[in-house]
């Protein structure tokens, strides 16, 4: 799965906030510093997908908001899973 994300970091909490720019927008609670959000932006999508951190990369945007997130293994979470 590739994702097109638009990255607020300073954020009370990580949460996913709609849409920016055609993209989608994530909340982080993590600061933009010494790749601090970078971070947490990996081990929040890891957790959200249920996937090992190792399986999240950021393919493009590193030092910006708009970032490109390549997935492997993703599995998407639903309300009514069993």
């Amino acid at each position: 799965m590739i994702l097109e994300l638009h990255v607020q970091p300073g954020a009370e909490r990580s949460e996913f906030a709609g849409e920016h720019g055609g993209r989608l927008k994530l909340r982080l609670a993590a600061p933009p510093v010494e790749g601090k959000a970078n971070a947490a932006l990996v081990e929040f999508l890891a957790g959200y997908f249920n996937v090992p951190k190792r399986n999240v990369r950021i393919a493009a945007g590193h030092k910006s908001r708009r970032k490109r997130v390549v997935i492997e293994g993703a599995q998407w979470k639903t309300k009514n899973a069993a």
